[in-house]
């Protein structure tokens, strides 16, 4: 029989990436969706069907306690979150809820039901925060500048938790920043490349940011999923640093971008003082030396064949919102002819 693996929050970024890649696998995948007045499954709609979803919700414990048992899952990836750093701000309680306590739930949920599901956590680099040391490690101490980074290191510890209080197998991906075409337009890389393509097609004129001297360790989302479901392969659980081990300014990620579409930066960038964070963390680096001599992990694509990646989808949504902007002013000016 083929293994079944419930992915929470499988409508997200890694969600989907992780899907196709558990399909490739030969898993039954089973995903999660939280309700809104309009369901969006556009990262997840060439697969639906092959997979089936369930409506729940990560702050509702008893709907999370009948998936559990309905599904029987072999495996399950907990992806679901507020994983805005920005928004966590602005919805301190509710990333709390959803980000901190929703992982409490689920894994109160498998305690309950199976014991025996091997569990998967996404930690985050936004756990180290004001870094301690650099590179960051498993072993490099917590220290998180948001809300958000604050929900997931309640997370991570509840996860080590309960992997030594109730012998489950249970770990934490340390997974630093990911990225894809499929990342949301709120985070800065996506917001990056989106706008350069739209300022290509002359659909906007500038570029409002704000720190751009912060560093990032940024790798493809496609290559980190992966390294999830090695963890989960292990003869034991235990927690991993997932990264490049290559650190860039978020302006050097700029500076590519707009390199792609042949236009200079400084005629359209703007440092913005609004976008900056209340407390921002400065650098991110990962020294992911544990997974790959452990799991035999290692990224596949670089910097910048990702930038390259997002700009190209990017571009072609830009040049389908110009062409349909011009098809609407042409039937306007027909219409007043």
């Amino acid at each position: 029989m083929a293994r079944k693996a419930l992915i929470t929050g499988i409508t997200g970024q890694d969600g989907s990436y992780l899907a196709e890649f558990l399909l490739s696998k030969g898993y039954e995948v089973h995903g999660t969706f939280r309700r809104a007045s309009t369901p969006t499954f556009d990262r997840i709609q060439h697969l639906v069907d092959d997979i089936q979803v369930h409506q729940t919700d990560l702050t509702d414990q008893s709907s999370l306690f009948k998936l559990v048992r309905q599904v029987q899952p072999d495996e399950v990836y907990n992806l679901a979150a507020q994983s805005f750093v920005g928004t966590s701000w602005d919805q301190v309680i509710a990333t709390g809820d959803v980000t901190g306590l929703g992982t409490a739930r689920i894994l109160e949920a498998i305690r309950c039901v199976d014991p025996g599901i091997r569990f998967y956590q996404a930690s985050s680099s936004e756990m180290f925060g004001k870094v301690h040391e650099t590179p960051q490690r498993e072993t490099t101490v917590l220290h998180p500048r948001s809300p958000y980074g604050v929900a997931k290191v309640y997370s991570h510890y509840l996860t080590i938790n309960f992997r030594e209080s109730y012998d489950m197998y249970a770990c934490s991906g340390i997974l630093f920043n990911h990225e894809s075409p499929r990342r949301g337009l709120e985070f800065v890389t996506r917001k990056i490349t989106h706008a350069v393509a739209r300022i290509k097609m002359g659909l906007q004129d500038e570029l409002r940011l704000g720190n751009l001297d912060a560093k990032r360790d940024w790798g493809f989302a496609g290559d980190y999923v992966e390294a999830m479901w090695m963890m989960l392969q292990q003869e034991s659980p235990d927690d991993y640093v997932i990264g490049t081990g290559v650190t860039v300014r978020v302006g050097d990620f700029v500076e590519l971008a707009f390199a792609e579409v042949g236009l200079d930066p400084a005629d359209y960038v703007i440092v913005d003082p609004k976008f900056y964070r209340p407390a921002e963390v400065d650098i991110l680096l990962a020294d992911p030396a544990k997974a790959q001599r452990q799991l035999g992990w290692q990224p596949k694509t670089d910097l910048q064949a990702l930038v390259r990646m997002m700009v190209e989808h990017d571009l072609k949504l830009a040049e389908q919102e110009a062409h349909q902007l011009n098809r609407q002013t042409t039937l306007r000016v027909r219409r007043a002819a």
